[in-house]
């Protein structure tokens, strides 16, 4: 009989900086299947200003918690989303904090730490990413108040800018350039490289003769160009490739309100498509026209709302369009069957939150969390310590969905470790 060699699952060679899933191989004795794995897949969803707490965070803990207003529209998703209480950074900051929900660093703290700010989604991208067309969609408003979207950071501590409105993300998934463009691009995509190739070499010749110091800001170099290297080449190949034909109409831009649903639509439709696993989602404040939900007041002043019951009421009610939303993205997912009967939800882990705990104290703690779907027990209240000297980083969470992207990653941000009980159905 033959030996089988027992692997983990999530086992990767390492190399410059790159990690690459090893293919599987008869000595791997994983579960057997009928079907292919389905690829895993992974959203974030964020928005400037958090949840109004007293509406969001249920009383008690547990599976038979009482749903709050605020996840009310979600109770046909009950089983499917778990919600968190005490789950954070432990950063400070208020609006100049929000830009730590992904990454769990402020952008002022990041040369302290070894991989920087780099947020959850794009660690995800370096690693999946080079299995799509495009490693990750990082979708939402632009520059507004307090920075606008802020939610994605690289390695090297740079913002990935968000594709802004609909019509952008749908030619972003849809469009081609034609011959003539795609052959500009290629030729674009060369002439990077050679670039590359030339400032590369004289760096490492500058390096046998500089401090310390200077080496370690040079390998941080190296690895900014060691990451367009890496994007040139993917570009390159699927610039030879179509994009898939448009299944919808293109979208026109309207404004942030009316636009949330088809920016859903599209997130969703490019998970169903493949051409990506990873994107994020982050609805920055000022661009919110409030005055089409019948309200007076922009949702930076009513974040602000100073315990003033008609404030609160209009930032409730635009709270729970974004939860209806939120909603309707779920039954989205869950309406696409795939592998081995699962559907879309079950192979993407759906994170909503913020960056920001209470807006009107302009506090950090206490995230409003929910996670959905990426083939977890979930559907209960689960109430994390609250005492300081036993909390629960949120970036434990992190360090449990990067693994169960295949990452053998066992550190994020001020992670602990994992997050215990987390656990995935079979």
């Amino acid at each position: 009989m033959r030996n089988q060699v027992h692997f983990n699952r999530r086992r990767f060679l390492r190399g410059t900086g790159i990690a690459l899933s090893i293919p599987f191989l008869e000595a791997f004795s994983f579960a057997k299947t009928n079907a292919p794995s389905a690829p895993k897949r992974m959203v974030c969803i964020g928005n400037s200003f958090g949840m109004y707490q007293p509406q969001f965070f249920p009383k008690t803990a547990g599976a038979d918690y009482q749903l709050t207003p605020l996840l009310k529209p979600l109770e046909k998703h009950r089983r499917d989303f778990t919600v968190f209480s005490h789950l954070d950074h432990g950063v400070k900051g208020g609006h100049y904090a929000i830009h730590s929900f992904l990454s769990g660093v402020k952008y002022s703290d990041a040369a302290a730490m070894p991989s920087g700010n780099i947020s959850l989604d794009q660690r995800m991208a370096e690693v999946v990413g080079i299995e799509t067309r495009i490693p990750s969609l990082t979708v939402g408003s632009e520059n507004g108040l307090h920075g606008g979207c802020m939610m994605s950071w690289t390695r090297t501590g740079v913002r990935v800018p968000p594709i802004q409105g609909p019509r952008e993300l749908f030619r972003k998934l849809f469009l081609d350039e034609g011959k003539a463009g795609n052959a500009k691009a290629v030729d674009r995509f060369a002439l990077r490289g050679s670039i590359l190739d030339a400032v590369q070499g004289d760096a490492e010749s500058l390096g046998k003769r500089i401090s310390g110091r200077d080496r370690k800001k040079l390998d941080e170099y190296f690895s900014s160009v060691r990451d367009v290297e890496r994007r040139i080449q993917q570009r390159a190949r699927w610039q030879a490739i179509p994009k898939p034909k448009a299944p919808i109409e293109e979208p026109r831009n309207k404004n942030l309100v009316d636009d949330i649903p088809d920016l859903y639509e599209l997130i969703a439709l490019a998970l169903e498509i493949d051409s990506t696993r990873i994107a994020s989602l982050e609805l920055a404040g000022a661009n919110f026209n409030t005055g089409l939900l019948d309200l007076k007041k922009g949702y930076h002043a009513l974040s602000h709302h100073g315990q003033d019951q008609g404030n609160i009421a209009g930032l409730v009610k635009l709270e729970t369009y974004q939860m209806m939303q939120f909603s309707k993205f779920l039954d989205r997912l869950k309406s696409v069957k795939g592998v081995n009967g699962e559907t879309l939800l079950d192979q993407t882990a759906v994170l909503f939150g913020s960056g920001m705990g209470n807006a009107n104290a302009h506090t950090n703690s206490d995230l409003p969390i929910i996670l959905a779907g990426g083939g977890y027990r979930l559907g209960e209240h689960r109430v994390m310590p609250s005492m300081k000297a036993q909390r629960v980083p949120l970036c434990n969470l992190f360090v449990s969905l990067l693994q169960r992207m295949g990452i053998e990653d066992d550190r994020f941000g001020h992670s602990t470790g994992t997050l215990t009980g987390l656990e995935l159905v079979g």
